[in-house]
């Protein structure tokens, strides 16, 4: 994980959510017509908000 955090400074519900969004992220891999445009941004960007909130969680902010 970037910036020192590990699967422990997720919550179990937090987990949850990561391991959907890795799944919705495959799921649009493979639905890939071999162009490789596929758009992932809306799903980083919510991946990215679960790991800031860990990250503020963990720093005590």
């Amino acid at each position: 994980m970037p910036d020192g955090l590990d699967m422990s400074d997720f919550t179990a519900g937090e987990k949850v959510r990561l391991a959907g969004l890795i799944a919705r992220m495959a799921k649009r891999g493979l639905a890939d017509d071999g162009t490789g445009n596929v758009d992932l941004s809306d799903l980083k960007r919510r991946f990215e908000r679960i790991e800031n909130q860990a990250r503020k969680r963990k720093n005590g902010k």
